[in-house]
């Protein structure tokens, strides 16, 4: 539709050039707007979430690290820039709970409830890597090569990226999942146990629920009962 009307008001361009019209007529018509209804972000499944976090070998703080940061990105529907972001002291006790202080865009900054199973990993995590001390210090830091220790240094968006790649395909996860499935993981599996759509928003940080929308992915799934409808 939009090209068809670029090329109506380039052929009436050309007429008034042409000295054969006195206006465009096409000038002030407006093409249709075009909004994505739907996300195209690979989603895990619970089952497949679950067989990711599970199968981490997590003997040692490298492995203790990944299951920690994959966990923070699903429960807290954080974007990987705040993750990686993250200091040692943004992780804290308010009252009978853990939260944490997540620097997103713009500035802005969300104080985000642990579920009880991130208070585990990352209290696992913090215990092997022996930072908890170090509270301006980052939170997730690389390691030298494969000598599982641990620098001073924080993790990129680019090594979490490939921390991803790996877990997946050690899990036999197929299909190209990177740093937002979580954040569409996360967000599905909240709507799915009765979350709102408002609520996401606010967890997520997004400035419109039609943003947060993009990452529900419930409407993907198609029941076992549903493709037994198709009867031949």
């Amino acid at each position: 539709m939009k090209q068809h009307l670029a090329a109506i008001r380039e052929l009436f361009d050309w007429l008034v050039e042409a000295h054969l019209l006195e206006l465009n007529p096409a000038s002030s018509v407006k093409g249709p707007r075009y909004s994505i209804a739907k996300g195209l972000t690979p989603v895990l499944d619970r089952d497949e979430a679950r067989l990711l976090l599970e199968s981490i070998d997590v003997s040692h703080v490298v492995g203790l690290r990944d299951r920690a940061l994959l966990g923070l990105l699903i429960y807290t529907f954080a974007r990987v820039s705040a993750a990686v972001g993250l200091k040692v002291e943004d992780y804290s006790p308010r009252g009978k709970r853990w939260r944490v202080r997540l620097h997103e865009k713009n500035g802005k900054v969300i104080d985000a409830a642990c579920h009880h199973k991130l208070e585990e990993y990352l209290d696992e995590y913090l215990a092997a890597a022996g930072i908890a001390q170090d509270k301006t210090g980052p939170l997730f830091r690389t390691a030298k090569g494969r000598t599982r220790i641990l620098t001073t240094h924080a993790m990129t968006r680019v090594d979490t990226w490939l921390m991803i790649r790996r877990r997946a395909e050690d899990a036999g996860i197929a299909g190209r999942i990177g740093c937002h499935t979580f954040r569409a993981t996360g967000i599905t599996a909240y709507l799915k146990n009765g979350g709102t759509i408002d609520r996401a928003q606010k967890l997520a940080g997004h400035a419109s629920s039609k943003t947060t929308a993009l990452y529900d992915r419930r409407d993907d799934e198609i029941s076992l009962e549903e493709v037994e409808r198709i009867i031949l």
